[in-house]
């Protein structure tokens, strides 16, 4: 699974390092800014998968920036904040910002809310259609197509058919499997993996169409002919 980058922009040296630490404990790979012209640059080059954007910072403050990047760029925004009115809260939305993050914050919150914004970009991140064999998967209308027929996907029968599409002739193991497309449960056994399996097969295989996931005893799965 694709470590996602989060850029954490603030003046304040120790919460910038406090926020990195947090999200670096976490997994992510973290980018820093200590003013709002540096996090410009930093999003031109780098394409982060989420800015954690303080509001006031020198050079240009949050709201500025947010409405600069949002001429080119929708890379989701978490305000942070020490400013609690609603107005305030409504006119960091209303620039362009994702979600609000009152200061101080609980670490759990942050990293909560930073994993939040990830799975909502996550379907329009990347709406180029994945293809094989005669299998096209459309992320942006999350329909599947099979020798012209098209078929609906549940939301989680979407996410395993493209993370298969995505490693085709690729053996997959269960784990690999649970790890990306059952990551927000971790309440859930490699058995419910069998189960979507046979969703998918159903649907891919409906007009007596060949089967393309198949099952690699003992390991896990593969799209191939």
């Amino acid at each position: 699974m694709t470590t996602a980058t989060i850029l954490a922009a603030d003046d304040d040296p120790k919460l910038l390092e406090t926020i990195r630490r947090i999200l670096a404990l976490e997994g992510f790979y973290v980018l820093t800014a200590s003013h709002g012209l540096q996090a410009v640059e930093i999003v031109r080059s780098r394409q982060p998968d989420v800015i954690v954007l303080d509001w006031l910072m020198p050079g240009l403050d949050g709201l500025r920036l947010i409405e600069q990047l949002r001429q080119a760029d929708h890379t989701p925004v978490l305000m942070l904040t020490a400013r609690h009115a609603v107005q305030d809260r409504v006119e960091a939305l209303q620039a362009g910002a994702d979600d609000y993050l009152i200061k101080p914050f609980a670490p759990e919150e942050l990293v909560a809310r930073v994993r939040a914004l990830l799975r909502r970009a996550a379907p329009s991140r990347s709406d180029r259609p994945l293809n094989f064999s005669d299998l096209t998967l459309y992320p942006a209308t999350r329909e599947g197509v099979r020798n012209g027929r098209s078929f609906a996907l549940t939301p989680r029968e979407f996410e395993l058919l493209r993370f298969m599409l995505a490693h085709p002739r690729q053996v997959l193991t269960r784990q690999q499997i649970l790890d990306h497309v059952w990551r927000d449960n971790l309440d859930v056994d490699d058995t419910v993996i069998e189960v979507y399996i046979g969703y998918l097969r159903a649907k891919t295989e409906a007009a007596g169409e060949p089967r393309l996931i198949h099952t690699v005893r003992g390991v896990g799965y593969i799209v191939r002919e």
